[in-house]
């Protein structure tokens, strides 16, 4: 094993000296081989960016190549696979990382970036949180650092994508740091005292995370108190899934971290067992956690589901409760969706990292110079009907964690489904504002759409965007009566939103189709001094001069 290990690590820097030594036209080779293989073989990528957009980046690149640094060009063929905006569409963060990184492990509280973990030999900075990486606030690094990172949406980064902003290289190309030395600035923040500190790179394989938490070891801490653990970390690192009876509170916990099969047990073992626990005791309460799983094969899916609408005393509102989180993502998504559509689950916490529908399972497409890997999905998983796909599935309770709930071993998210009573809140505010509208309930309509817009509780919901929809959608029926409502539901939009410049445009465009033109002229009139030097700034100036015409 040692000799394999040696040999493994020569080979690997064979390769990096490899791709240093490569010419500008071994490069522009293997980019034009990454172009044409997706052009010919993945057409059906485009579905976030046009081709001719993808076209345009891969010409930048290409003409950009001569000029760039050798460790930078990796980096800016990871943006151009990370374009299609899917996960399992990558190229490896070991790939970018191959440098090295900084020795600390970010993570994204609900009250900011805080190191996590740390080597011990930078312990002074464990806990501390991160305002600055180099020159810039650590949320402007993010988000220059984000085009790297193959992110589905916000929780894929804060999931996932976060380590990127450990990566020097990466740091270096997306301009966040000028130059590449042996240290990285960060400006920290810890007990009221700024300073700024200068981590060194160390090599990747020095790293010790699971399921993006500190792994302490002899050379690495956690911010975490040790002294206990959540159940949400319980046998983490030896088991793949496990189901605990709280019998005090009569509620059956199950963690399950992967939706592979432990080496010793199969998941269809472990849903029997689980049931027939659950079948053989008094269960009040089912809580299935998977906020930490991150997938593997969607087929194991199937037991679960089947055996939980077998029991219609346990799979009931108020008694099946379902843990998604930032790390939900590829065949736990495929579960989430198919707990949503065959279960009265409640769900709780935070959004996935997948889209709900979307593009997994990939083919490995090996430049011909360089020999890097860029992973190509093929495989469309479409759950839910085309006009359900949104960026994420939101839990009915938006629940997440601070730095010093985690710290200290609390647990808000499980908290929140083992207290559970219902006092009438709104699990599904869309489906109730459209029961509403349809019943002809109005003044309530208008009521609580306030109320609910305002609520935290619901503040994953984009209620402009969908709402903005719907009364397009009415608007596009083709008959009076839809076009009236399709005006009404506009009308509200405005209402709710008064500051969007887009919600006032599709309420002037409503009242023009309806024939109130001086209305839609007032309402144009108001985008413009809104937001003047828009385009919806331009467009309604046009509007207005043909309506005037």
């Amino acid at each position: 094993m040692r000799y394999l290990l040696v040999f493994a690590m020569l080979f690997v820097s064979s390769i990096v000296i490899a791709q240093d030594q490569l010419s500008t036209e071994a490069w522009q080779e293997d980019l034009d081989f990454l172009q044409s293989t997706i052009h010919k073989n993945y057409p059906f990528l485009f579905k976030k960016i046009e081709s001719a957009d993808f076209d345009r980046e891969v010409a930048e690149l290409k003409n950009a190549i001569p000029s760039l640094e050798a460790h930078e060009i990796p980096v800016h063929f990871a943006r151009i696979v990370s374009l299609f905006e899917y996960g399992h569409t990558t190229i490896p963060f070991g790939t970018v990382a191959k440098r090295g990184v900084l020795p600390i492990n970010l993570y994204d509280f609900n009250d900011g970036v805080y190191i996590e973990g740390v080597q011990k030999a930078h312990a002074e900075t464990l806990g501390a949180k991160v305002l600055k990486v180099g020159e810039f606030s650590i949320e402007k690094a993010m988000a220059m650092v984000r085009p790297v990172v193959p992110a589905e949406n916000d929780q894929y980064f804060r999931a996932y994508g976060l380590k990127f902003v450990t990566v020097p290289d990466v740091l270096h190309t997306q301009r966040v740091i000028s130059e590449v030395s042996e240290a990285v600035t960060l400006t920290l923040e810890k007990g009221g005292n700024v300073f700024t500190y200068d981590f060194p790179i160390i090599d990747r394989s020095e790293v010790s995370t699971a399921y993006t938490y500190t792994v302490p070891n002899e050379t690495w801490v956690s911010i975490r108190n040790q002294d206990e653990t959540p159940y949400y970390l319980k046998h983490l690192l030896d088991k793949r899934f496990y189901f605990e009876y709280l019998e005090d509170k009569k509620v059956v916990y199950v963690r399950q971290s992967s939706v592979f099969d432990d080496e010793n047990e199969t998941l269809a073992d472990f849903y029997k067992r689980l049931f027939d626990f659950i079948d053989s005791n008094e269960v009040e309460r089912l809580v299935y956690d998977v906020r930490l799983n991150g997938g593997g094969n969607n087929y194991n899916n199937k037991p679960l589901i089947k055996g939980l609408m077998a029991r219609p005393n346990i799979n009931a509102k108020g008694k099946f409760f379902f843990i998604i989180g930032r790390n939900t993502f590829s065949a736990c998504q495929n579960l989430t969706n198919e707990i949503h559509n065959y279960t009265e689950a409640i769900i709780i916490g935070e959004p996935t990292a997948e889209n709900v529908n979307f593009y997994g399972d990939n083919n490995r497409v090996t430049l011909p110079n360089s020999k890097i890997n860029a992973y190509l999905s093929f495989a469309w998983w479409q759950d839910k009907p085309q006009w359900e796909n949104a960026d994420y599935t939101i839990p009915h309770f938006a629940v997440d964690m601070s730095f010093d709930e985690y710290r200290n071993n609390e647990d808000p998210v499980l908290e929140t489904a083992l207290t559970y009573e219902n006092h009438g809140f709104i699990l599904d505010p869309m489906a109730h504002l459209t029961q509403l509208f349809t019943e002809g309930k109005i003044e309530q309509l208008k009521t609580d759409a306030a109320e609910i817009v305002q609520n935290p509780q619901y503040r994953y919901y984009d209620f402009e965007e969908e709402f903005s929809k719907a009364g397009n959608r009415l608007l596009g029926a083709g008959n009076p009566e839809a076009q009236q409502s399709g005006l009404f539901v506009l009308q509200l939009v405005a209402e709710l939103f008064p500051k969007s410049a887009k919600a006032l445009y599709n309420l002037a465009y409503a009242q023009e189709l309806n024939e109130q033109i001086a209305q839609a002229i007032s309402s144009y009139e108001k985008v413009i001094r809104l937001d003047p030097e828009s385009n919806l700034a331009i467009a309604s100036t046009n509007r207005i001069k043909a309506l005037k015409e």
